[in-house]
């Protein structure tokens, strides 16, 4: 018996440092029906990344061109670069059952939810506390001292955000903060409006009920 449900759309954010990268690897790693969504950006590619990989990396024009063409189910600017989401990608995971996991601001979340509705589920994941991310950061060793203030002004006006997020998930242990994400994940794989063909389809091959 096949499972002909749409997909799910699992929005995860969080302020950046808060590890929500490497929560979504290991949710990804451990299913294999959750696809990533790869965004577009117009930002410059870090050591390591690969485009079509990690994102689409293209120019603001080319960018600026997608959103007139309204090819993006969300998009934002952030950290002074363009993000954005395919919205072509979304429909033919959905349509095939495919999940697919989002790594988006409050900005694209929102955007995502008033696109797709119910079928979205918003994750947000909270730092123990502004001065542990700010040790996080600054232990990356890849931002300069004002990037990083930047980055905490942002994650500030990020937290401000958090009730419109359906779930919230304390990173201050990564295996408890796992196990929290894959749990709502997988319940809501479960959800009966999701699976109820399934026990429709069991009832009708059994037959009508004997009186």
């Amino acid at each position: 018996m096949s499972n002909s449900a749409r997909g799910v759309l699992l929005v995860v954010s969080s302020p950046s440092g808060a590890g929500k990268t490497t929560l979504c690897r290991r949710l990804r790693a451990e299913f294999s029906n959750l696809t990533f969504s790869v965004s577009y950006t117009t930002r410059t590619p870090r050591p390591g990344e690969v485009d079509g990989r990690d994102y689409h990396f293209v120019d603001t024009e080319t960018f600026q061109k997608m959103v007139a063409r309204d090819e993006f189910a969300e998009y934002a600017m952030v950290h002074e670069n363009l993000y954005g989401t395919a919205v072509a990608a979304i429909e033919e995971a959905l349509a095939a059952g495919r999940d697919v996991l989002f790594d988006v601001d409050y900005q694209g979340g929102r955007m995502l939810r008033q696109r797709f509705g119910d079928e979205v589920v918003l994750v947000f994941i909270l730092p123990p506390s502004l001065a542990e991310l700010a040790r996080r950061l600054r232990a990356r060793g890849t931002d300069a001292p004002e990037v990083i203030e930047r980055r905490l002004e942002v994650a500030r006006e990020e937290l401000r955000h958090y009730h419109e997020y359906d779930y919230l998930v304390m990173n201050d242990h990564l295996e408890r903060a796992y196990d929290a994400l894959r749990s709502i994940y997988v319940a809501q794989r479960h959800l009966r409006p999701r699976l109820e063909h399934l026990a429709r389809a069991i009832l009708d091959a059994h037959g009508p009920a004997s009186s």
